[in-house]
């Protein structure tokens, strides 16, 4: 049996896309990510909460922006603009207190992480962005018919089927992309380079975990 790898996890930003340069030199796409240290703010166990999860802050903003409640429960330990929880098992757990912090070295280049954000949104789009429908027929008299979604059936007593693809409001879903590669760490920047694309725009609030 082998020891099971202790989870990592962190809080970031999507700062922007670049690209590095491998020392065979091949070309790896990466995205940027602004890597705040994260403050923990609660350990939650089974006992109190009912679950195990360490509850961690990031960021900063204006204290009157803030509820009340939150404000008493991280008083003492900053206004923080985002406050995320990750479960964790008992044993993960153990390795962490309130008040702790967890920066950008926690991981090393080469790990493998899952990357989650809020996709951008597109607003409301028709079937053609929205599913890839092809449209109608572009010939014989067919005039206004170019990006329509044609039938949609009549087989329910006049009622739209369950899951039928239609136009509809498009983006802002969360999107948790996988097996991407830690490419560099830069510690003093507090910047972390994964490869591939991360969900969302400039300044997204991104969970990464190891």
């Amino acid at each position: 049996m082998h020891a099971s790898i202790p989870m990592k996890f962190i809080l970031a930003k999507k700062h922007s896309m670049s690209q590095v340069f491998t020392e065979e030199g091949a070309v790896i796409p990466v995205t940027v990510l602004d890597v705040t240290p994260t403050i923990v703010t609660q350990v939650k166990n089974v006992e109190t909460d009912g679950y195990t999860a360490v509850q961690v802050g990031y960021g900063t903003k204006k204290q009157k922006r803030i509820s009340k409640p939150i404000q008493g429960h991280t008083k003492d330990l900053g206004n923080f603009a985002h406050i995320q929880e990750f479960r964790l098992t008992p044993e993960e757990l153990a390795q962490f207190k309130r008040g702790d912090t967890v920066a950008v070295d926690a991981f090393v280049v080469g790990d493998t992480v899952s990357v989650s954000a809020i996709s951008k949104g597109k607003g409301f789009q028709g079937v053609v962005k929205r599913h890839g429908f092809h449209g109608g027929p572009r010939s014989h008299g067919q005039k206004h018919s170019e990006r329509e979604p044609g039938s949609i059936g009549g087989g329910l007593r006049n009622k739209v089927p369950k899951g039928m693809r239609m136009a509809g409001r498009m983006g802002s879903d969360r999107i948790t992309v996988k097996n991407l590669k830690v490419v560099q760490v830069n510690a003093d920047a507090n910047l972390i380079l994964v490869s591939g694309a991360v969900p969302g725009r400039r300044g997204t609030l991104v969970e990464i975990k190891g």
